[in-house]
């Protein structure tokens, strides 16, 4: 592995992205909107500045790692010459089968394409390209750089070549590597987005506050994050994108969104990212809401 392309450079792209570079490999970051390009790039650049206040890094690491990550507006530049593609583009089946002819078009036909999706087919993505026994699911979890977890998803076509490099690659980045079946949600989706829910659910039923939710699943079930609190982290169109497909895939209506996520999402409350979700955000933390 010497060359590697990210395409989206959003918070999971661009978490990709840094853990990457981190791992020693010329990193190339893709976004279509110059805006969110930069942005992304800011946020890597802003985790490390503080990863040297803290101690966790130091400059010359830095500058190191700063010198394989290269930004790029140019899809056919990002892709030429790479071993391995990580598309993490937002959850949209349509957007990711696009990005996906788009790749096999510029893309080296012995690179590994990976998709990091939390609850898509991977068979349908793949049925994008010629060749879909080169594509393999790379779940990763937010924020990247900090959590262990990479759950690599083998559809009924991928090489098992590829799904065991993926896994080795997975380990080169300090990931602990689970291998699931492409089913909708796979392991983590399907469960966290049902306990999300129903952590909402218990919200607007006036069960107890959201504080007091989250503190009831940290400390009676040693979770490290709340369900609500995990929910705004992640992004409440995230969860509701998730919620809507396995409904769709299971044909389970137990599964939609409760009516106070549609509602979060419609207004564009979508969690930490906005500044206010389930949650109030600012740069001192989260505080409660009154209004919900």
């Amino acid at each position: 592995m010497r060359t590697v392309a990210v395409i989206g450079a959003g918070t999971m792209g661009s978490g990709i992205a840094q853990v990457c570079v981190q791992t020693g490999w010329e990193t190339r970051l893709y976004d279509a909107f110059p805006d969110s390009l930069e942005k992304g790039m800011f946020s890597i650049s802003e985790f490390w500045r503080s990863g040297i206040s803290r101690g966790k890094n130091t400059e010359e690491e830095v500058k190191i790692w700063s010198n394989k990550l290269v930004a790029c507006d140019n899809l056919e530049r990002a892709l030429s010459g790479v071993n391995l593609v990580i598309e993490a583009v937002p959850e949209r089946i349509d957007l990711k089968k696009s990005i996906f002819r788009k790749i096999e078009e510029f893309a080296p036909e012995n690179a590994i394409l990976a998709t990091n999706t939390s609850g898509l087919r991977i068979s349908e993505i793949a049925s994008a390209v010629k060749n879909p026994e080169r594509v393999v699911g790379m779940h990763f979890f937010n924020p990247v750089p900090i959590m262990k977890l990479l759950e690599v998803i083998k559809h009924d076509l991928a090489s098992d070549d590829i799904v065991r490099e993926v896994i080795e690659i997975g380990e080169k980045m300090g990931k602990t590597t689970i291998v699931v079946g492409d089913i909708p949600g796979f392991a983590t989706s399907r469960l966290g987005v049902i306990l999300g829910n129903e952590a909402i659910r218990m919200l607007a039923e006036g069960v107890a506050s959201a504080s007091d939710i989250d503190t009831a699943m940290k400390l009676g079930y040693r979770h490290p994050m709340g369900p609500l609190e995990l929910s705004d982290l992640v992004g409440l169109d995230v969860r509701r994108d998730i919620l809507n497909n396995l409904a769709e895939s299971f044909d389970d209506s137990s599964y939609l969104p409760h009516p106070l996520l549609d509602r979060l999402v419609e207004s564009g409350e979508l969690g930490k990212k906005t500044g206010r979700g389930i949650y109030n955000w600012s740069e001192e933390g989260k505080s409660e809401r009154e209004d919900l």
